[in-house]
């Protein structure tokens, strides 16, 4: 799941299903809805016996970009607005969230508030009774509420009830290019496939690497690459048929193409060497500092180097979408991502803390929270006007960009546990040598309950 996120993405772990029913097998929803959404967003609730309540919050906004202080920003301003509350705010990296999380679940010991990744994440604790509505925090700021995108809240709705809002669009596939490599070595971004193998094929002759990858957290290649190389290639209805195999199979001969696609890319030299030892953050240093061609990124590439790069760097970067593929079935015009992540409310937070884990809920994710998310250099799903004076050029080229695309999935907010699992490591496995039809074979055991 990429950073929120991060991936998202950010974005972009999910909790495995027998972990999540071994803890609440036959456990439903606990936490109350009776508390008005209004008490919660203006903290009106009585104190009671003058005691500090105890509330906790964990995310994976860690990292010193600009996006991670704004949010951790806010959440010191709920802390100084109530004095009353012991608030214990834990920054997680995003590598490791994905783990903490579900260690904590199995243990009953989730945060009253805790950010989830939208699609499978989500879905495994809505399904397991660990989180609760908070519908009535949207039903009492109607005007919040509507200024949402079309569609941002759908991914976190179940049987009619609202479980979070997004505070980031996922976009996880951006085609980062450094204009002055592209010049001086007298080359065109590519736009098809062949342009593409042509560009790695000089800038390899050339000493650069081509596209700046680090794999070592293997969620990577699939969320900013893969799963948008297999939608040129597949559609994302066949995509949507083989998670649920209903007519479609990922040893299907298009899906093998495509993890043959991958392959093809990788052998010919593409990335630098020992890609799968490297982490991401690595990755996008590599490409900033100029050595590397391209990199295939998300949006958090552009809060990260808001923060850390130089203008002169920012300068030479240009964004686009991957290019086409010959005879593909889905649109060409496309990048993976949707609603990114929201802040979720834990099923047996009730009462006073209910009401002030429902109020921080509102501080992170109400308009003036996704507008200053918005200029930290963060895409949101939400109706925001930007003082383009705060975000960089980049930001701007890229957020004009998306809107002129339509989402893919990013596959694995979409797949089981397993199989999103078994697409990541495949991936690493076709980097080392193997076999697109081995590999297929295991996703789709791993997605079918069929693997060991």
């Amino acid at each position: 799941m990429g950073r929120l996120g991060n991936m998202t993405r950010m974005y972009k772990g999910m909790i495995a299903l027998p972990v999540l029913a071994a803890v609440l097998a036959g456990c439903g929803d606990s936490g109350s809805t009776s508390n008005s959404s209004q008490g919660a967003a203006s903290g009106s609730a009585s104190q009671g016996n003058g005691e500090k309540i105890k509330l906790s919050v964990w995310h994976n906004y860690s990292g010193d970009d600009l996006r991670a202080k704004t949010v951790r920003g806010l959440i010191e301003q709920f802390r100084k607005e109530h004095p009353e509350v012991e608030l214990d705010s834990q920054p997680i990296p995003t590598d490791a969230y994905r783990q903490r999380i579900q260690t904590v679940a199995a243990a009953r010991e989730l945060p009253d508030v805790f950010m989830s990744y939208s699609g499978s994440f989500t879905d495994e604790f809505q399904k397991a009774g660990l989180i609760q509505p908070i519908s009535e925090l949207l039903e009492g700021n109607k005007e919040w509420a509507d200024g949402f995108l079309p569609g941002a809240m759908d991914i976190f709705t179940y049987d009619g009830e609202v479980y979070s809002v997004p505070v980031a669009m996922s976009a996880t596939s951006f085609l980062f290019y450094n204009k002055e490599l592209f010049e001086k070595n007298g080359l065109s971004v590519p736009k098809t496939w062949d342009e593409l193998l042509a560009d790695v094929k000089a800038f390899k002759e050339k000493g650069i690497t081509p596209i700046a990858l680090g794999n070592q957290a293997p969620w990577v290649a699939q969320s900013t690459m893969f799963g948008v190389m297999a939608d040129r290639l597949t559609g994302t209805d066949w995509f949507m048929n083989a998670i649920h195999g209903q007519g479609a199979s990922f040893t299907d001969p298009i899906f093998v193409k495509a993890l043959g696609y991958f392959k093809q890319l990788s052998d010919a030299g593409a990335f630098q060497e020992g890609a799968n030892s490297l982490d991401n953050t690595q990755a996008e240093q590599t490409f900033i500092q100029g050595n590397a061609a391209m990199i295939m990124n998300g949006s958090w590439s552009i809060s990260d180097w808001a923060a850390s790069a130089t203008q002169d760097q920012m300068d030479k970067v240009g964004v686009a979408v991957f290019p086409t593929l010959p005879d593909g079935k889905g649109k060409a015009n496309t990048i993976t991502g949707g609603p990114g992540g929201g802040f979720v409310l834990n099923a047996e937070a009730e009462g006073r803390k209910r009401e002030l884990a429902m109020e921080l809920i509102y501080k992170l994710s109400s308009a003036d929270a996704q507008k200053a998310v918005a200029e930290s250099n963060s895409m949101v799903m939400y109706n925001v006007d930007i003082d383009s004076s705060k975000v960089t050029p980049l930001f701007n080229e890229a957020f004009n960009l998306v809107k002129t695309l339509s989402f893919s999935p990013v596959y694995d907010l979409y797949m089981s546990a397993a199989g999103g699992e078994a697409v990541n490591n495949g991936l690493q496995d076709l980097m080392l040598g193997g076999k697109p039809e081995t590999v297929a074979a295991q996703i789709q055991a791993a997605q079918a309950g069929t693997g060991n």
